[in-house]
């Protein structure tokens, strides 16, 4: 087996310090045929699913982690860095929690720090020192070796058995004296020692694209002489044979890497979708309530749609379109998630927040006209329900929910209040860095005039899903200037190294989980720096692979907009004796609507109101 295990290692998703990019780190890794990695973002879980299933796929085996901050009881006040590792799935939970209590709990001036005190019971997970930042090396530097034996005695209590002194080489002052130090600490008390690289990026020649985007997330110049300089060229993803030269005098740092990887073992359990349990009437099932109800709601809508004396000679084909669905919805075990959502909407609906009519391939299902999650007869417009679900093909229903911009946040509140505020939250979205973006910002931290940035930045077409190399590849002016212009080549090139990384963490548009229990069992958390709304520090695909079901919340102006315009009429109408206006009894073939159309008069029309959708009006 190689003598080395990366165990520190930072993505692109630790968002501060890191631009490894999966994929490409773990064909490193198996191209320097290491078995393990541990990937430990600063802080948070960003990249759990995505690493664990590219890990898996290359043949590696994956250690999940994070490099978190604690507040020491000695001195909270300066709060110290470990690295937290996972040796079973119940380590993975505790992490976790911990990761999501720091987010909730810790912040301090945007940084997620635990208190020491929450790690009184560390069963499943192991930790690393820190190194030089860590609580003893910090007490070791400063000469303070009574206080880092303190520190040590307290730590190795907290994680008996599990807690590993930590040693870096990668350039930074005063390493040696931190190893010599270390090391004769490990032997005054027996305790293991474990060398790590910190890595940071893949290949050394990546150093100076992780330092612009240090720069970027600070708003500081590369060149400028004053700004921290916390990285150096030497954290990249070195090979067992560099490691074993690097630390040939400590052999026993490497073989613990190798032990480590060998005591951690998570499995993930991906791809079994998870939905939290729906009240059913006593005595009544699940499959059972919702068939019933939706037999019940489809007679209520056709003695809507037919005069009485019609609903019998019509009614056949709905018949059987019903039974065909409800059959193919309990036989894939759906029954649930319908009745999630008849019910929030039901619940929104009596609460005076506007829901729309639905749209997507959701209105293709009688079932939800029948449980009025949607107001369009599919069988009147020829809707087709295997679009929406197919037992061919088998994917968890996605019905795209619109509300009114005003009340929206209102019934999600109610859904947090009816399964348990621990067990719903939106979902996290990741920022990226596009092409244009991307110049400008490594123009900035370069020092170019904005002028010369601006320039540049213009000359990538404004399109969506354009790229660096495709924008050299189309646009002469850009190429010509990319050969002739050192400055313009050094400033794409390195902005090519940044394109497309993960920049920031945001909330989805509408995304929402309900989970069966605690979500903590099935995400990390995540609270924006200084507080603010919770979400899931999995996005939409990866709550997806983990098994929690998402439910879109759509904020609609549109919707917003007719309620107003809506009340604004019948406030006129009841001044003057008139029955109020009900939008569903509003003519779907009125000749002055769709002359209005014609003329692709179409501004605030919802999806209708973009250029390209008005000249294909035309």
């Amino acid at each position: 087996m190689p003598p080395f295990v990366h165990l520190s290692v930072h993505t692109e998703f630790s968002l501060v310090d890191g631009i490894a990019r999966i994929k490409p780190l773990m064909a490193a890794v198996r191209a320097h045929e290491q078995p393990a990695v541990a990937v430990t973002e600063q802080s948070n879980l960003f990249s759990l699913v995505r690493f664990y299933t590219a890990a898996q796929a290359a043949g590696i085996k994956p250690i999940i982690g994070c490099d978190v901050w604690v507040a020491s009881g000695d001195r909270p006040e300066a709060p110290h860095r470990l690295t937290l590792l996972c040796q079973t799935n119940d380590g993975y939970r505790k992490l976790a929690q911990l990761v999501s209590r720091s987010n909730l709990e810790g912040q301090r001036n945007g940084t997620p720090v635990l208190a020491e005190e929450w790690l009184d019971e560390t069963d499943g997970l192991l930790a690393l020192s820190g190194g030089a930042a860590g609580p003893i090396g910090t007490a070791l530097l400063n000469g303070h070796d009574v206080v880092a034996e303190e520190r040590l005695k307290r730590w190795n209590e907290r994680f008996p058995g599990r807690f590993y002194l930590d040693i870096q080489r990668v350039g930074r002052p005063r390493e040696d004296e931190h190893i010599y130090r270390t090391v004769d600490l490990c032997l005054k008390h027996d305790m293991p020692i474990v060398a790590t690289n910190d890595v940071r990026f893949i290949e050394q020649a990546d150093f100076e694209a992780h330092e612009a985007r240090v720069c970027i997330h600070e708003g500081r110049a590369l060149a400028d002489p004053r700004r921290p300089r916390r990285y150096t060229e030497q954290q990249y993803l070195r090979s067992s044979d560099d490691m074993v030269a690097l630390f040939e005098d400590v052999p026993e740092a490497l073989a613990n890497t190798v032990e480590i990887a060998k005591r951690c073992t998570v499995e993930l359990t991906l791809g079994e979708d998870v939905l939290p349990d729906f009240p059913v009437p006593e005595g009544k099932t699940r499959d059972g309530w919702f068939v019933e109800q939706s037999k019940r709601g489809l007679e209520t809508r056709l003695q809507q749609v037919f005069l009485p004396e019609d609903v019998a000679a019509q009614r056949e084909p709905y018949d059987a379109r019903l039974d065909y669905e409800l059959g193919v919805i309990t036989s894939m075990g759906f029954s649930g998630y319908y009745l999630i959502v008849a019910d929030f909407i039901e619940w929104a609906r009596a609460n005076g927040v506007p829901v729309g009519p639905g749209r997507g391939s959701g209105a293709g299902s009688l079932a939800a006209y029948a449980l009025q999650i949607t107001d369009l007869d599919p069988i009147g417009y020829e809707l087709l329900f295997e679009r929406f679900l197919n037992p061919e093909r088998v994917s968890m229903p996605d019905f795209d929910i619109d509300f009114c911009m005003d009340g929206r946040d209102r019934v999600i509140d109610y859904v947090a209040e009816r399964y348990g505020a621990d067990r719903v939250s939106q979902i996290i979205t990741f920022g990226t860095m596009a092409a244009r973006a991307v110049v400008r910002d490594v123009g900035r931290v370069l020092g170019h005039p904005y002028g010369f940035v601006d320039q540049l930045a213009k000359l990538i077409p404004f399109e969506l899903g354009v790229t660096l190399d495709k924008a050299l590849a189309d646009e002469e002016a850009l190429a010509e200037r990319y050969e002739n212009e050192e400055e313009v080549r050094t400033l794409i090139d390195l902005a090519r190294a940044r394109e497309g990384i993960a920049r920031n963490a945001g909330k989805h548009a509408g995304g929402v989980v309900i989970a069966p229990g605690p979500l903590t069992d099935y995400t990390p958390l995540y609270a924006e720096p200084g507080g603010g709304s919770v979400v899931t520090q999995l996005d939409k695909d990866d709550v997806a692979a983990v098994g929690l079901v998402k439910f879109d919340f759509l904020g609609l102006r549109t919707l917003t907009i007719i309620d107003w315009a809506l009340t604004t009429v019948n406030q006129e109408r009841a001044a003057s004796g008139e029955a109020p206006r009900d939008l569903n009894q509003l003519p779907t073939d009125d000749a002055g609507t769709y002359e209005l159309i014609r003329r692709a008069e179409t501004t605030a029309v919802f999806q209708l109101e973009s250029r390209g959708m008005r000249e294909l009006i035309r």
